[in-house]
């Protein structure tokens, strides 16, 4: 456990640095970056409590934090407002409004309410069945979004939230949701689950209730994807459904499979890799497109260059860059080396 809590204290440290860092620069652009940032790694660390302890990839991340981010929506919206931003709402809700952060922790209930009833079912499933359902799931909650015009505004944009998600709350969360999930990884559940991804004949054989165990630990990464998408709601304060599909998710996923899915050490170095590759192409790609350097305008730049990266990955470090050891145990395990090679 000691490496646990050396673990915590160190990527709790990295968030820091990056809030800290940020608001030292005094640049706006580098506080809106580093709180994307920080909202992604709720979001990635809240994916890797799931898939790096059951070994399973789901795609039905992204779309429980669009439920996160609606809900938050539906709470907050100023009761003047809603009329315009929500014309088909029912009218029970129209003069709701509550505290952001209070409708923060109603998405989260929502998006695990809604996982506990949809996905026990599917936790019976494993490898491609599993993936090939978890994809059907985020094509049903992007369906509902899309369509539910009295919740959602159905495909069009939904704007009034107020901007409440800033830096320093961005930073407070992620580092919650990094303690809970090293928390959740030390935990009985964690462990057992975690057996089961390395033999799940052998973790049944033993008593393990498999799909039981991975329900929980769906329910989790649920909850932690419906704050994300509140946090990432109020930051960005409007948004259409579009925003959690296929997109988003690949690049959520890219980032835990490049830092290493079975840690949250690797799901928090690949949030940081891929955001700077990301807005470092995403600037590259947009001087290229105010030059005359290309013909024509470069599109899908970033998107190519991180598809790549990832299959590099993959190739020279299947596990990612954090396959299967955190921080913590890594300096632990050098320093004890070390004493040991002292005479």
């Amino acid at each position: 456990m000691k490496h646990s809590y050396l673990t915590a204290v160190i990527l709790i440290a990295v968030i820091a640095a990056v809030a800290v860092g940020s608001q030292v620069l005094g640049i706006r652009l580098y506080d809106r970056i580093a709180t994307n940032l920080l909202i992604s790694l709720v979001l990635v660390v809240g994916l890797q409590t799931f898939m790096g302890n059951s070994g399973l990839l789901s795609f039905a991340h992204i779309g429980f934090m669009g439920l996160g981010a609606y809900t938050s929506a539906v709470l907050t919206i100023p009761a003047q407002m809603k009329g315009m931003a929500l014309p088909d709402l029912y009218g029970f809700m129209k003069a709701v409004e509550i505290s952001p952060l209070l409708a923060m922790f109603a998405a989260g209930l929502v998006a695990a309410v809604v996982a506990a009833v949809v996905a026990y079912p599917l936790m019976r499933l494993s490898d491609a069945a599993a993936v090939i359902t978890s994809f059907a799931l985020l094509v049903v909650l992007y369906t509902v979004m899309n369509n539910w015009s009295a919740f959602t505004n159905g495909p069009r944009t939904l704007f009034g939230l107020p901007k409440t998600t800033e830096l320093p709350v961005a930073a407070i969360v992620a580092a919650i949701v990094v303690v809970v999930a090293l928390v959740f990884k030390e935990s009985r559940t964690g462990k057992l689950l975690r057996a089961s991804r390395e033999d799940e004949v052998a973790a049944a054989a033993l008593g393990a209730n498999i799909p039981h165990l991975r329900w929980r630990a769906f329910i989790l990464a649920a909850f932690i994807a419906g704050i994300g998408g509140a946090l990432w709601g109020h930051f960005i304060t409007s948004f259409a459904p579009k925003a959690f599909y296929l997109k988003e998710t690949f690049l959520i996923i890219t980032m835990l499979v490049i830092g290493g899915a079975n840690t949250v050490t690797g799901a928090v170095a690949g949030t940081i890799l891929v955001t700077v590759a990301y807005e470092g192409l995403r600037g590259t790609e947009g001087a290229l497109n105010a030059t005359a350097a290309a013909a024509g305008q470069v599109v899908g730049l970033t998107e190519i260059v991180l598809a790549l990266a990832m299959i590099a990955v993959m190739i020279v470090k299947p596990g990612g860059l954090f396959p299967n050891r955190e921080i913590g145990h890594i300096l632990n395990r050098t320093r004890r080396k070390k004493e040991i090679a002292t005479p």
